[in-house]
């Protein structure tokens, strides 16, 4: 006699990974890589999701390569992110 659990289909657990949630995922790696360094705590995937809410996935592409190319990765990201230091933004 089988186990019930070999007559019934398994169900592969659904994956619910998105081009934002890729770059997500991408900014909290880089920025915690330093942070850990500073002492500071890491960024949660959540906490990510709020910083980011306002900023369209296009220009989250924008913003990953403005980051890649400067110097500082941390400094550059928290500058752009900032909506104080660009005023005349179209929010």
């Amino acid at each position: 006699m089988k186990h019930i659990g070999a007559h019934l289909k398994t169900r592969k657990h659904i994956l619910r990974e998105t081009e934002r949630g890729e770059l997500m995922k991408f900014f909290c790696e880089r920025l915690n890589s330093t942070r850990r360094f500073d002492g500071l705590p890491r960024i949660t995937m959540a906490r990510m999701g709020k910083i980011l809410e306002g900023i369209p996935t296009k220009d989250l592409y924008y913003l990953k390569r403005v980051c890649n190319d400067a110097g500082n990765f941390s400094k550059k990201f928290w500058w752009e992110v900032n909506p104080k230091k660009h005023p005349d933004a179209k929010i």
